[in-house]
């Protein structure tokens, strides 16, 4: 008989099938089979429970990948017995051309199906077969959120720079000055109130005394106008010159209120793989052997290339070990982690301070792995297509991705404004009226004095006349007019 080379023994103690050269029988099924599958803990396709203690054998594991099987052995009639790769990975060749993880445990027959975050890659096909994608992903950055500081009860003066407010206010009072002075150079600005009544036909008034000037550019700032209106053309410039000077003011502030009021703002230093790239600043890495790792190391692509070469030869490594890890580095460090979108999408909904920077940079998917030349391959496809086409899949995915405690991206939608926005703003209204009560009662006060010295009455007794009066003058006058009619 023929002697035929079916596998290579390495020295490191690991034996690689040929597949090929296997006397395989074609016509076999999976119906009443126990195929054992080779997994990987990584949330959320493979998961131990919390209390796997308590349970033997499949009962142990839960995830997508989990459910998956399940939804396949019902489809093919057979059942699975899954366990966890020896040494925890995916799967990388060694120089010595045996293979690590999963593809290592295929190609050795220690498995018959790898089912996991599996990446169908062109290098793992030369050496193990893979069902059709049950999953299109790609691989995407993964970024901390830095979030700026809530806004505070005065964050309406954010629009403005302090030193921007400080020169308005100069400028209020410079108007205000140069107002007072044109008012009183100018002989237009001087007027006869009577000039009806001859013995009064000398006297003149000045509208612009020295409160009116302070009040009328406050008017023209508010765009709530004055009741004073210049006559003279040296006034109308300063008032043309001031109202022209607060509209482009006002129209600034509007602009910029709003993105001043959102309650938290994201400032990402990066945006896309060739912000990364330009810098140095931020650490950035993937799993160690993955699929990521070897869609870097050959690319061709320029970008890609250049972040090659900062992956492998930066020191201490910014390559991980699993996901978690990378998920870790990323929130308690300035570092970036390339991983499948899948992942990335489903960390972000446990971690709000998480987000995703750019697209993706590729397009892949996930599969089962089969020993090459596996009779299997062609049913286990069959059954992921009829899963896809019922729509199980989706929903085994929103079952396992939508658990988590941040928002959609779509609930990201305007909010209303909250007390924490605004709130300045009811505070400088309350105490403006506790300024003007307070005026209103010196004023008050002023007044009693100075009608108590003029008409030689008592000090004590004068003031409750005038302010019953003030309180009651509006009582008797409402009081008359309805019996007058």
């Amino acid at each position: 008989p023929s002697i035929s080379q079916i596998g290579i023994w390495f020295s490191n103690n690991t034996l690689a099938m040929n597949a090929t050269s296997l006397d395989i029988n074609v016509s076999e099924t999976l119906a009443n089979k126990t195929l054992i599958v080779t997994t990987i803990l990584e949330s959320p396709y493979v998961m131990r429970k919390g209390n796997y203690q308590e349970f033997q054998g499949n009962d142990q594991y839960e995830g997508f990948c989990v459910d998956m099987l399940r939804e396949l052995a019902d489809i093919l009639k057979c059942s699975f017995r899954i366990k966890l790769v020896d040494d925890g990975l995916y799967g990388a060749p060694e120089p010595n051309g045996s293979w690590t993880g999963m593809v290592g445990e295929l190609i050795n027959r220690k498995a018959d199906l790898a089912v996991a975050g599996f990446t169908i890659t062109s290098e793992r096909e030369k050496v193990i077969d893979f069902s059709k994608p049950f999953m299109t992903l790609g691989i995407s950055i993964l970024y901390r959120v830095h979030l700026g500081r809530k806004p505070g009860y005065f964050s309406f003066l954010d629009p403005f720079s302090p030193a921007v407010w400080l020169f308005m206010l100069l400028a209020y009072l410079a108007v205000s000055c140069v107002l007072f002075l044109a008012a009183r150079l100018s002989p237009y600005e001087w007027y006869n109130p009577h000039p009806c009544l001859q013995e009064r036909k000398d006297m003149l008034e000045n509208q612009y005394t020295l409160g009116n000037s302070l009040w009328f550019p406050v008017g023209g700032f508010m765009q709530q106008g004055s009741e004073i209106m210049p006559r003279a053309l040296s006034t109308r410039c300063v008032s043309g010159v001031w109202w022209m000077f607060t509209l482009i003011i006002i129209s600034s502030y509007t602009a910029n209120l709003a993105a001043f009021l959102t309650v938290q703002r994201m400032e990402v230093p990066i945006e896309s793989p060739d912000d990364l790239a330009d810098q140095t600043n931020i650490e950035y890495g993937t799993i160690q052997g993955g699929s990521t790792m070897t869609f870097f190391m050959n690319s061709r692509y320029q970008t890609y290339q250049r972040m090659w070469n900062y992956m492998h030869s930066k020191q201490p490594s910014v390559f991980v070990k699993s996901t978690e890890e990378g998920i870790a580095r990323v929130v308690n460090s300035k570092y970036a982690f390339l991983l499948e979108s899948t992942m990335n999408e489903y960390y972000r909904k446990l971690n709000c301070n998480l987000t995703q920077i750019g697209g993706l940079l590729d397009t892949k998917g996930y599969g089962i792995g089969m020993p090459l030349g596996s009779p299997f391959r062609e049913e286990i496809t069959m059954a992921i297509l009829h899963l896809q086409e019922n729509n199980r899949l989706e929903i085994l995915k929103r079952r396992w991705w939508e658990g988590g405690q941040c928002p959609k991206e779509e609930d990201h939608r305007a909010k209303g404004l909250g007390m924490e926005n605004i709130g300045g703003i009811f505070v400088v209204l309350i105490c403006g009226l506790i300024i003007a009560v307070f005026v209103a009662i010196m004023e008050f006060v002023w007044s009693t004095r100075c009608s108590s010295v003029t008409d030689e009455v008592r000090p004590l007794p004068c003031p409750r006349q005038h302010l019953h009066c003030a309180l009651c003058t509006i009582i008797k006058m409402e009081f008359v007019m309805n019996t007058n009619v």
